[in-house]
């Protein structure tokens, strides 16, 4: 009979170890005997369910795009404030830290850690690790401007698609650099919401 080993709770998919090896049994991305460290090209997330996720290629987001270069102008995600009819307006409100980012088209598609939902309309948004996608056009405008390793307040319209899993953010959507005082007007504007202040 196998008997469990001293496998690492985050980075192992099981206890049980190979009893000739000594191996644990890896989540993707893991290594190690005991699965206690990221294989190369790989770095470690906050994520419990994707311990080590794979280093983001550099990827150049051109500053100007055909048929958009002379159209970016004021971007309005760029503005800072956030009230009750913006928060109303958008299907989904939450705080979430960027992991990464890859490639995918004409996409860039964000590894992203939802830290708190305070709105999910249509979007059944969950805490933990999902995708948000931003269109390389919207990037280039920096409608929205989004960093690795940054946490943002995201306040979007949900227009996901089925070759697209996740969220997506466009030039319409609000996203700002994470204040804690963030949390508590959230709240407050979560409380109008149920008592059907939101008129849309």
């Amino acid at each position: 009979m196998l008997s469990a080993c001293d496998c690492h709770p985050v980075g192992a998919s099981g206890r049980t170890c190979n009893q000739t090896t000594g191996q644990c049994p890896c989540k993707d991305g893991v290594t190690g005997i005991t699965c206690n460290r990221c294989a190369k090209g790989y770095q470690q997330s906050r994520s419990p369910i994707a311990p080590c996720i794979k280093i983001p290629r550099m990827v150049d987001v051109p500053k100007r795009v055909v048929g958009r270069q002379d159209k970016c102008g004021d971007c309005p995600s760029a503005r800072k404030r956030v009230n009750l009819n913006k928060f109303c307006k958008r299907d989904y409100v939450v705080q979430a830290s960027v992991l990464s980012r890859e490639a995918v088209g004409s996409w860039i598609k964000f590894t992203i850690h939802v830290m708190q939902v305070f709105k999910q309309g249509s979007a059944k948004v969950h805490r933990g690790t999902q995708f948000l996608w931003v269109s390389v056009t919207d990037l280039a405008c920096k409608c929205p401007k989004i960093k690795v390793k940054q946490t943002y307040l995201i306040l979007s319209k949900d227009s996901r698609q089925p070759e697209r899993p996740g969220l997506t953010a466009d030039e319409r959507s609000i996203v700002i650099e994470w204040k804690d005082d963030w949390a508590r007007r959230m709240r407050r504007y979560q409380r109008r919401q149920r008592k059907g202040k939101c008129k849309n």
